[in-house]
């Protein structure tokens, strides 16, 4: 099991392999944009945990009031992916969701953790 989490308002950096995206990474091959939300903080926690709840193959593991972290698990070989949004502190200027998803083994995940944040940011956004 990982050791995953926020600490000092940052999720784990990613490791070196290609299998993870971040919101806070600060290189390209890792960095995805944040979700960003319109309405109060507990507005877009009760979205997106609407929108996790309606994805196959889910386990929540944390669902706290600004940290929601989520085990996908692939269909074919049951890989586990470990999933986690962040809401920092509501600031007026900046309503975000910071996002995490990484594969728990292997290097590569064919896109598949990027693919997964796009698919949850359009559905969080349609």
């Amino acid at each position: 099991m990982p050791n995953l989490g926020v600490n000092n308002n940052k999720l784990a950096p990613c490791p070196k392999t290609p299998n993870c995206v971040s919101s806070q990474a600060h290189d390209e091959e890792h960095y995805i944009d944040p979700v960003k939300y319109a309405g109060t903080q507990q507005q877009a926690h009760d979205r997106l945990l609407r929108i996790i709840e309606s994805e196959k193959r889910t386990k929540i593991l944390t669902n706290q009031k600004n940290y929601i972290r989520v085990e996908f698990t692939s269909a074919l070989f049951r890989f586990v992916d470990d999933v986690e949004f962040y809401f920092p502190n509501e600031k007026p200027d900046e309503k975000i969701i910071h996002v995490r998803s990484a594969s728990r083994v292997g290097s590569s995940d064919l896109g598949v953790n990027r693919k997964r944040i796009e698919r949850i940011r359009s559905k969080f956004h349609s």
